[in-house]
């Protein structure tokens, strides 16, 4: 066997053990959100569903955007107990994000595929491993809950293009646990 099937076949178990979604083949590259405005963005979001992270175990997220910099959004993920920063990697797709919570990881994708900003934002990442990728999804809110009508039109999106949207889970703020606020 090559050696790289080995390295493969040892990250996908490593990482399917982990409970992320691991599939064979290329990361899809979705359609994003139009005309992204990062200003509009900042601010405070729910994590309402996900993808089970081995990094976000708990319940409740919260992240905080705010603007570091021209180009540079400062975040704070209350899971993490980290502050990070998002960079747009090409000016041409400002939704296009790339986040950072370490000097010693790989900055990640954030693309964020739909918002109204007042209301709801999906967000998707995926990086590629050789012969398969890693995916992650979160549905986030501007309150604690989100009505099960977005969802549902927020899980169509993800649907289209591949992913499982049976395997996300509720992140725990809909049972407005006092950390939520």
């Amino acid at each position: 066997m090559k050696a790289t099937q080995v390295i493969s076949l040892t990250l996908l178990s490593v990482l399917t053990a982990s409970a992320q979604v691991v599939n064979f083949g290329k990361c899809p590259k979705p359609d994003v959100q139009a005309n992204f405005d990062a200003s509009r963005y900042l601010g405070k979001w729910y994590g309402i569903q996900k993808i089970p992270t081995t990094f976000q175990k708990g319940q409740c997220s919260t992240a905080t955007y705010s603007l570091k910099s021209p180009g540079v959004i400062g975040v704070l993920n209350s899971q993490l107990s980290t502050v990070g920063s998002a960079k747009v990697k090409n000016p041409a797709e400002p939704a296009k994000l790339e986040v950072s919570f370490s000097v010693s990881s790989p900055p990640g994708p954030y693309w964020v595929l739909s918002t109204d900003y007042e209301g709801h934002s999906l967000v998707y990442s995926c990086t590629d491993f050789g012969e398969f990728y890693k995916e992650m999804t979160w549905i986030l809110s501007r309150e604690p809950t989100l009505s099960e009508q977005t969802i549902e039109e927020l899980h169509g999106i993800l649907s289209s293009f591949g992913v499982s949207v049976d395997k996300m889970v509720y992140n725990g703020c809909v049972s407005y646990t006092s950390s939520c606020y």
